[in-house]
C-alpha cells in the first residue's frame, strides 16, 4: 500500500500508512501554509475532497505555546467539528494572532462526499514534529483511525 501524495509549488502532503495508524506528513515554505496542508493532508485520507463544495464557515482560534502544539490543536477542532457536526474543512486560511493562530475554515458536509478511508479518532504525539529549515516548513502527525 504505498501513501497519498498531493504537491504544488508552494507546499504539499502525503498520507503514509502507519501500524494501525495513519501518519500524515505536510510541507510549505511557511507556518501556516505547512498547517493547512498538514489538515488537507488529513481530510483527504479518509474523503474524496474533489468537487466538495462548503457549506458554512467558522472562525476558531487555536493556542498553544509551542508550533507542535499548534499542529495538535488546530488537527484536533477538525476532528471535533468532524465527530460533533459532520463536517470538514474544504478551504483553511490561517492568521497569526497572539499565542496562537485563528484558523477560518470552509466546510463541507462529511456525510456528501465519498469515502475512501477510515476517519481519525484522535491526534497523537508520537513522532510528532513541525520544524522549519531552508526549504521551508515541515510536519509530521500519527492520526489513530
Amino acid at each position: 500500500m504505498t501513501g497519498q501524495d498531493d504537491t504544488t509549488a508552494r507546499g504539499g502532503h502525503r498520507s503514509v500508512p502507519h501500524t494501525a495508524d495513519l501518519r500524515v506528513e505536510a510541507w510549505a515554505p511557511t507556518r501556516e501554509e505547512c498547517l493547512v496542508q498538514a489538515v488537507r493532508g488529513m481530510c483527504v485520507s479518509f474523503l474524496d475532497l474533489a468537487g466538495a463544495r462548503p457549506v458554512r464557515s467558522r472562525a476558531v482560534e487555536v493556542r498553544a505555546d509551542r508550533d507542535e502544539d499548534l499542529l495538535v490543536e488546530l488537527l484536533d477542532e477538525v476532528v471535533y467539528r468532524l465527530d460533533t457536526d459532520g463536517e470538514v474543512p474544504v478551504g483553511v486560511r490561517l492568521t497569526p494572532v497572539p499565542g496562537g493562530l485563528r484558523a477560518d475554515l470552509s466546510m463541507a458536509d462529511a456525510g456528501s462526499l465519498p469515502v475512501t478511508g477510515a476517519a481519525p479518532k484522535a491526534v497523537t504525539l508520537h513522532e510528532l514534529h513541525l520544524t522549519s529549515g531552508p526549504e521551508g516548513w515541515s510536519c509530521s502527525v500519527t492520526l489513530d483511525v
